[in-house]
């Protein structure tokens, strides 16, 4: 048996009007699927076919690192990096209802906010992520939770067939800044939304009141591949190029230690050891802490 449901993505896909998507996508998935595609695929795989036979948490806790949650699993509480539940509490109210809507979740992690979207009524989520062991946590977490119509896929945006225009719902979270062409990436999530659809995008910001954007000589709060962190100004430009409309921010906040922070379900250095111990306004890069930004905008 396949660890990944492969004929319930199909008919997902058909029911979205997707249906071609399936020659596009099932060689890469099948490629990246199986136990030659990363050396602990096949430790992971055997963690989720043990699920309900063994430990659940010792069993979660072979996934290890996890990033977003919390999730409560088998009576488990899966106590992640971030408590992605402040920043799903800051925009559930402020975005269009998410019933009966097709959603594309891009940088879904391990899938709490896809299963976030379910939860609101969303018909079908599509996530993508390029990182493996995110895909596995969340079949780890759809195997209690049973989320139906929602998926995880080990892709990146641009690996999708391109200005599918078939989705409802767009989310990009904490991805624009990995991205070397920001503008490319709102191009390519404009493509994917049916006219009048909405985006909903989550970034860092720095702060500032003219349209401009600052590129990090190194790291930035001791993350690789941080291309450009636009103020709140130069982000509303880029999206007005990308040809969004009704661009509106629903959210500012502070990135603090309490929603960020290493826990025993991700024990490696986190926000705290990125900040300058002796002034919190500053990464230890000497650059602005992070502050994030929720913007929602929709396609003409």
């Amino acid at each position: 048996m396949s660890l990944f449901d492969y004929p319930s993505l199909w008919r997902c896909l058909a029911e979205l009007g997707l249906a071609d998507w399936q020659v596009a996508l099932e060689p890469v998935l099948r490629s990246r699927l199986n136990d030659e595609a990363h050396g602990d695929f096949h430790k992971w795989r055997q963690t989720i076919e043990q699920l309900g036979a063994r430990d659940t948490r010792e069993l979660l806790m072979a996934l290890h690192p996890w990033r977003k949650g919390p999730f409560e699993l088998d009576g488990v509480t899966v106590d992640s990096e971030w408590r992605s539940d402040l920043k799903w509490a800051r925009l559930k109210d402020a975005i269009e209802p998410l019933a009966g809507r097709a959603v594309l979740d891009v940088g879904c992690g391990n899938g709490y906010y896809a299963v976030q979207m379910s939860d609101a009524g969303a018909r079908a989520v599509i996530g993508v992520d390029p990182t493996i062991l995110y895909v596995m946590q969340f079949l780890a977490v759809a195997h209690f939770l049973r989320p139906g119509g929602v998926f995880a896929l080990p892709l990146r945006l641009d690996e999708l067939p391109q200005n599918a225009r078939k989705f409802d719902t767009a989310f990009s979270m904490g991805v624009l800044y990995h991205q070397r062409s920001p503008l490319d990436h709102l191009l390519q999530l404009k493509g994917m939304l049916r006219q009048g659809g909405q985006l909903i995008l989550e970034t860092i910001y720095v702060p500032g009141k003219k349209a401009w954007a600052s590129t990090p000589p190194g790291r930035y709060a001791r993350m690789r591949n941080v291309w450009l962190l636009p103020t709140v100004a130069e982000l509303a430009t880029w999206l007005t190029r990308a040809g969004f409309v009704e661009i509106n921010v629903v959210d500012k906040s502070r990135t603090t230690t309490d929603e960020q922070r290493s826990t025993e379900w991700m024990s490696f250095e986190s926000l705290r050891e990125a900040l300058k111990p002796d002034d919190p306004e500053l990464t230890v890069e000497g650059l602005p802490a992070p502050r994030r930004v929720i913007v929602v905008a929709n396609t003409p």
